[in-house]
């Protein structure tokens, strides 16, 4: 039985171990994308290579944030750092951009990556997206890259977004939901909460958890299927699930990444 702490331990100690091995949230190649290609080439060339394809995301919250210089950026579950490097040149030395992570070997790369490309404006803090370490209304725009899904309660998650975005703030996040409900043999496997895919809800549930907090404007816009995702997580969880009871072919019209955005009234 998956329970929240299982969840996070077992979470936390898959990132850990793909950040060790330099390999991908999801296997040994990139989670969603092997060749990088989800961000827009001019923008990775921005960074060394080596920081570049450590990738653990599924899609490119960067250009959907829109950032602007000056402006705060937070990070949920900023793992090896990429992003927080991109959101940290888009936003200028003016700018801040702060990275939150609960796998300290993670934070630990991340910071060692910003240190790589000499930027000053960014910050890595250990924490929970549940518990934020981050005072209220202070933060501009919030990214994320495949990591929501990764939590066993959203709704505290979108509660603590809401709740550290300044008012008129911006959500903007690339995430992995489903159209229909997952069987309940992989929403209980701990394998598939790592592998990105248990964690997945209703691209409805997740807009209605939003609503709740107080979000407005949302939008969930599909971005692609990622077969190689979800035949990854199946095998990780081996003889868990049947696959003679369970269509894997349902679990592939299911499940999808989408860019996702919001925003805290002003």
């Amino acid at each position: 039985m998956a329970t929240d702490t299982s969840i996070h331990e077992t979470v936390r100690e898959h990132y850990a171990e793909r950040i060790k091995s330099n390999a991908s949230c999801c296997g040994t190649d990139n989670c969603c994308d092997t060749t990088n290609s989800l961000y827009p080439e001019q923008l990775l060339t921005t960074v060394p290579s080596d920081i570049a394809s450590t990738s653990y995301g599924c899609g490119d919250p960067i250009t959907l944030a829109s950032l602007k210089p000056g402006q705060t950026v937070l990070d949920l579950g900023s793992g090896a750092g990429l992003d927080c490097i991109l959101a940290a040149q888009k936003v200028g030395e003016t700018g801040h951009v702060i990275g939150v992570d609960m796998t300290p070997e993670m934070i630990e790369r991340a910071q060692v990556n910003a240190k790589k490309v000499n930027l000053n404006n960014i910050e890595f803090r250990h924490g929970y997206l549940e518990s934020l370490p981050v005072d209220s209304n202070t933060v501009d725009v919030i990214i994320s890259n495949c990591v929501i899904n990764l939590s066993p309660d959203k709704e505290k998650v979108f509660n603590e977004a809401f709740r550290v975005l300044a008012p008129g703030g911006k959500l903007a996040v690339s995430d992995i939901v489903t159209d229909g409900i997952l069987p309940d043999a992989i929403k209980q496997s701990l394998s598939a909460w790592a592998g990105c895919v248990a964690g997945a809800v209703d691209a409805k549930d997740y807009i209605a958890m939003m609503e709740s907090v107080g979000f407005t404007d949302i939008s969930i816009k599909p971005v692609l299927f990622d077969k190689e995702t979800v035949d990854s997580a199946l095998a990780d969880m081996g003889d868990a699930i049947d696959l003679k009871t369970i269509s894997r072919e349902d679990v592939y019209k299911a499940v999808y990444s989408a860019k996702i955005t919001a925003y805290k009234p002003a």
